[in-house]
């Protein structure tokens, strides 16, 4: 029944099948890794780990398109119609337990799952098993952290060495007529925040992720799922991230951040070097970069460490390669921690390698590299279920735009609508 999503897909994917990738008969296996778009580090790590091959394998790329869900698609329409070129591939964290269920990626052997195992952060770990078993390679991980200016908070009166709550900062923003940078867009941003508020006020959006879709129970209806709704109505209904909330994502609510009336933000680490870039391009004021800090993701209760998101890239291994162990060989090479090390300088991706944080030149580009390094220990990946297309747009089209969410109302209307979807009672 998992699999009927993909039947007709994969039909179509069937016809258009290149032939499997393979070493030509004087040369090497080839191995070719499905990837997604970034700065051209992944490609580099393919030519250093061709060449540590010693000829035993090569490593060529694939360009999967830009959209998250455009990759899985695209992935998933080949795996369905058992397509051989599929060696390597790079997966959001999400589409895991779905490709599982299809059976698209084959099982990690256990010595292989106790090596990439190892000097891992927990919310990695987490992202990368289903059912209780490693079935994919963690390789970068990322997550959310509180970025504040350093003078609003002092004038809030804010200790940022401790942890703050989501009521401190909309105290804050009420008190000092300053605006919150957080993603409402009608966006997979907006699944990260609800999920992340849920799972920091000690509930989960999925609590049985391996049932089967007519059985699958939702905690939304909760009081961690009210105390989610407060908090995002209060910032919603108060105006506290600005008129452009319904529509601001990462990069929105970076530029709100930056403004004259930025004060605290939760986005990803490529704030650092957007807002560095852009200072050094003249845009921006040094004086900017300066006033900028970084902590833990907010709490929802106080005292209850927060759960912040979860995000990044894991290997998956193709069902149908033929060459599954050189591809394994090949993904606890591409995944070391030097590799994983080269690849946050170079693309601001950061590691799923506790100690890929040590490293020098890590620390001089990320100087909130520790703090990275324990959101990711605390982190909560999304809800890990293969229906998470389903759910995931459900969440976004009950949740949105903020301004409307309601506690007493939106949490089990959110969950009604997603259950009926799920039993194919409703349409998306």
């Amino acid at each position: 029944m998992r699999r009927r999503r993909w039947m007709a897909g994969g039909m179509a994917a069937a016809a258009v099948l290149t032939m499997a990738a393979c070493g030509a008969d004087d040369g090497p296996p080839t191995l070719t890794w499905y990837i997604n778009p970034d700065d051209g580090g992944q490609a580099a790590i393919a030519r250093s780990c061709t060449e540590d091959a010693g000829g035993e394998y090569r490593i060529e790329i694939s360009l999967l398109p830009r959209d998250a869900s455009e990759q899985r698609q695209q992935l998933a329409r080949r795996l369905a119609a058992r397509d051989a070129s599929i060696d390597l591939m790079s997966l959001d964290p999400p589409f895991i337990p779905e490709f599982v269920e299809g059976e698209f990626l084959a099982e990690v052997p256990d010595d292989v799952a106790e090596r990439v195992s190892e000097d891992v952060v927990a919310g990695a770990l987490a992202g990368a098993t289903w059912n209780d078993r490693l079935v994919a390679v963690p390789f970068w991980a990322n997550t959310q952290l509180l970025w504040y200016r350093t003078s609003v908070a002092e004038a809030a009166g804010l200790d940022m060495e401790q942890p703050v709550t989501w009521d401190q900062l909309i105290q804050a923003a009420q008190d000092q007529d300053v605006l919150l940078g957080v993603q409402g867009t009608r966006a997979e941003s907006l699944t990260v925040w609800i999920n992340a508020l849920v799972e920091s006020a000690g509930g989960h959006v999925v609590e049985n992720p391996e049932a089967e879709a007519a059985d699958v129970t939702l905690g939304l209806d909760s009081d961690a799922g009210r105390e989610a709704a407060r908090i995002m109505s209060e910032i919603g209904a108060q105006g506290l991230a600005g008129a452009g909330l319904p529509t601001a994502d990462e990069s929105a609510s970076l530029s709100l951040f930056q403004g004259d009336r930025g004060s605290f933000m939760v986005n990803w680490p490529f704030v650092w070097t957007a807002t560095g870039a852009a200072v050094e391009a003249g845009t921006l004021d040094t004086e900017l970069l300066d006033d900028i800090g970084w902590a833990v993701y907010p709490q929802v209760t106080e005292g209850q460490e927060s759960r912040p998101p979860y995000g990044g890239i894991n290997l998956g291994i193709g069902a149908y390669s033929r060459h599954v162990d050189l591809a394994y060989a090949a993904a606890e090479c591409i995944v070391s921690p030097e590799n994983q090390a080269e690849y946050f300088t170079t693309n601001g991706n950061p590691p799923s390698s506790i100690s890929a944080y040590d490293d020098p030149a890590v620390q001089e580009a990320f100087p909130m590299a520790d703090v990275i390094r324990q959101s990711l220990e605390q982190a909560a990946p999304r809800p890990q279920t293969p229906y998470y297309n389903e759910v995931s747009t459900g969440l976004q089209g009950t949740w949105h735009p903020p301004s409307a969410v309601d506690p007493d109302s939106t949490p089990a209307q959110s969950s009604e609508f997603i259950t009926a979807v799920l039993r194919g009672e409703r349409l998306l």
